[in-house]
């Protein structure tokens, strides 16, 4: 009987102990400290957390934590974090590198110029807030969070989440859990020096590892019986290890966040404390190795995990349904905050009309290209989606309010030789869409270009440029022979000619089917080339002077531009063609007649194997009429130099040896990028030129002109630095070319 009476007393206590065990449901709360690129650490100490079985029930999370943290409550998995963060370029990411393909061609021309751009408001110098507006960094969180867009209340998220920023006007920190999710997050992460600040509601935000980079006391708030806390936060370097501005700055914040971690740690009861003394805060090319420190450190709280999970009610939470982002159907388009620039304007960088349905890829360029004009501090965008599925795009912005521009760049080639550029531009000069430019180029040769731009976006643009180029060069006797006399005879092979042009232009310009810029307008030029190495002139100064004319000419072009990279290119086409039809001319040229001159270049890029790309391009042009007049004849030859009239490169030549009112020129360029930015390159180049080669057929009957090249290229923040080693068969001798930084 006593043995009865025992077993039953030990069931009741063992049913008893099991329905406590059942009845309890522990809420767990996850910690994620920022640490830059540290921070993937805390997608493999998730992964562990996973696998363990713990139900997290709230996320709070600084800089990088917030961005894992935000992802993660959004329904994603560790595992699905890991694979998009491998896929990742961070250096485009963070950089704001907007790819070049999503410029207008407006930006285009003016990003392969300038090697530094400075704010020049009231005539003082100043710097910009951070090296990136975080631009690239909210279209991914955008894009990865489009299907909880419709959330406004961070606790309604699938796991409920807030994140931490820093009021930068009064270091208060900021609890941000309510809005729109990935702009919040931008703020968290807004690191200073790095991006710049983030304005929610009035207030101006950045990095919330200012004041708080572990938010625990804030999420044990939030109800939360247990809490496991990631820490990737920097220790402190010895001096060695500072080697930057940036890295002292990183430093001086540790000093107290350090300190508060003795305390913050105690209130933590799983502390996951990955090994990350190896990696700095931007080591995001060291990502699967951090992600393995996290999953390491994890690993060693498996059994406290597990213990946790053993405690908690199993919750079936609703699946999250991703949405695919291949298109979005916009019917409509709504803005605000644009007090400077038009509804077109803004469309126009965007690059489409409503309703439309464009691809994801499509848009994003479009808000990459609005953000590339300078315009915009802050471009803020969320889609609200109606019962057709049908989206209406809020866009609110806010404007930028420097207006002047201090630009700098340098170059060198064998036709310009040395320069020097400073550029002052001002923008909404005498109406809110409009820019005037005027750059100032000193150096061996003096020269300057002024261009006045009012932008429509999709409507038509019209623009007014004024230029002045001149260069002094050795060119054969052929080059002017047809400017003398066929009487006048010189005994020698070549001589030096100084060639100056100044041109005024008035065009009107449109986007046509998105990708394509059609234009025309009209043209005064002014065309002067002399040799001071013989003859004398009427005034008997000690020069010849072959040709002193103005010409007045319409014209029209059209371009497609899709190239990555305007001197190195890896992917996309080109296409450039313009018609002028000159149609009087006064000066020198006594014998004018209208003619027209036209040509026009094709180009396409591919890249094999990731590292050798290959670019193929072909090109012509040829006149119609006006025989008498030739000094605006095709010119080739030489390398690195900007194109100007119809002065063309062509590599085994001089600049400007080959002359005639005709050309055919096809060049093919293998370039193997050695290193990141390193380049080395093998090009061929042929060419037919002389007059009339249509006429008589001579366009196809021999390769008349052939050039190799071997070259080296580098990528700087000056712009490409360039050496080629040529060689031309048909003249047996070689050339070297050195062409250095952007050409103007």
């Amino acid at each position: 009987m006593k043995k009865i009476l025992l077993i039953l007393f030990m069931l009741n206590t063992f049913f008893s102990f099991s329905q406590e065990k059942q009845g309890e449901d522990v809420k767990v709360g996850l910690v994620l400290s920022g640490g830059g690129a540290k921070g993937l650490a805390h997608i493999g100490a998730l992964k562990v957390i996973e696998e363990s079985g713990v139900r997290i029930d709230y996320i709070g999370g600084t800089s990088m934590g917030a961005i894992i943290g935000a992802l993660y409550a959004s329904g994603y998995s560790a595992n699905a974090l890991d694979s998009i963060f491998r896929q990742t370029n961070f250096s485009t990411l963070i950089q704001d590198d907007i790819p070049r393909s999503a410029k207008t061609f407006y930006e285009k021309k003016e990003s392969d110029k300038y090697a530094l751009v400075l704010p020049f408001d009231g005539f003082k110098i100043g710097f910009p807030s951070g090296l990136s507006k975080g631009q690239n960094v909210y279209n991914l969180l955008s894009k990865l969070t489009s299907h909880v867009s419709h959330i406004s209340n961070f606790e309604e998220l699938p796991i409920p989440f807030f994140c931490v920023a820093t009021n930068v006007e009064n270091g208060q920190e900021v609890i941000l859990d309510r809005g729109y999710l990935p702009r919040a997050v931008t703020a968290s992460g807004a690191l200073p020096s790095l991006f710049s600040p983030v304005v929610i509601d009035g207030k101006v935000l950045i990095d919330g590892g200012v004041v708080n980079n572990y938010p625990v006391s804030e999420v044990r708030a939030k109800g939360m019986d247990i809490i496991i806390g990631v820490d990737v936060q920097d220790s402190l370097k010895n001096r060695d290890n500072l080697r930057s501005a940036f890295d002292v700055l990183v430093q001086i914040n540790n000093y107290r966040t350090i300190k508060d971690m003795i305390e913050k740690r105690k209130k933590t009861d799983v502390y996951i404390h990955p090994n990350i003394k190896d990696f700095s805060v931007v080591s995001f090319d060291d990502g699967k190795n951090i992600v393995a420190s996290g999953v390491a450190a994890a690993e060693l709280n498996r059994e406290a995990l597990e213990n946790i999970a053993m405690r908690q009610k199993k919750i079936e939470r609703e699946k999250v349904i991703f949405k695919a982002n291949d298109t979005i159907f916009i019917k409509d388009v709504k803005i605000e905050g644009n007090e400077k620039y038009t509804r077109s304007y803004v469309l126009g960088k965007l690059k489409f009309r409503t309703p439309d349905k464009i691809t994801y890829k499509d848009f994003g360029e479009g808000i990459n290209n609005l953000s590339a004009t300078g315009n915009f501090q802050d471009i803020n965008y969320r889609f609200i989606e109606d019962e057709n599925n049908q989206n209406t795009l809020l866009l609110q912005l806010r404007e930028s309010p420097s207006s002047m521009m201090l630009r700098f760049a340098a170059h060198y080639d064998d036709l310009f030789r040395t320069a020097a550029l400073v550029n002052v531009t001002r923008k909404r000069l005498l109406t809110n869409n409009d820019i005037a430019s005027l750059d100032l180029i000193a150096g061996d040769n003096l020269r300057y270009n002024f261009e006045y731009y009012i932008d429509k976006g999709f409507y038509w643009s019209v623009g007014f440029n004024s230029k002045y180029h001149f260069f002094e060069t050795e060119v054969p006797l052929s080059f002017i022979g047809a400017d003398i006399d066929a009487e006048f005879t010189l005994p020698i092979n070549s001589l030096t000619i100084n060639y100056s042009d100044f041109t005024n232009q008035l065009y009107f310009e449109t986007l046509f089917r998105r990708t394509f810029m059609l234009g025309l307008g009209g043209e005064h030029k002014y065309l002067r080339y002399l040799s001071e190495t013989i003859g004398t002139d009427e005034n008997n100064l000690p020069r010849t002077i072959f040709e002193s004319t103005n010409y007045y000419s319409a014209f029209g072009f059209l371009k497609y531009d899709t190239y990555d990279n305007s001197f190195f290119p890896k992917s996309g086409a080109y296409f450039s063609g313009d018609f002028h039809w000159y149609l009087l001319a006064n000066g020198r040229n006594k014998n004018f007649e209208p003619f027209s001159l036209a040509k026009a270049k094709l180009g396409y890029a591919h890249t094999f194997f990731e590292t050798i790309s290959v670019n193929i391009t072909t090109e012509g042009g040829f006149k119609w009429g006006g025989a008498e007049t030739t000094s605006l004849d095709f010119a080739l030859g030489g390398y690195g130099f900007k194109e100007m009239n119809n002065i063309i490169p062509f590599m085994g030549y001089d600049p400007i040896s080959l002359r005639g009112n005709t050309y055919l020129k096809s060049s093919l360029t293998f370039d193997y990028e050695i290193f990141r930015r390193n380049h080395i390159n093998i090009s061929a180049n042929i060419a037919n030129v002389g007059n009339d080669l249509f006429e008589t057929g001579k366009w196809i009957d021999r390769i008349n002109y052939s050039g190799y090249s071997l070259g080296y290229g580098l990528e700087t923040v000056l712009g490409p630095m360039e050496i080629k080693y040529s060689y031309s068969p048909e003249r047996d001798q070689s050339e070297w070319y050195v062409a250095l930084g952007y050409r103007f």
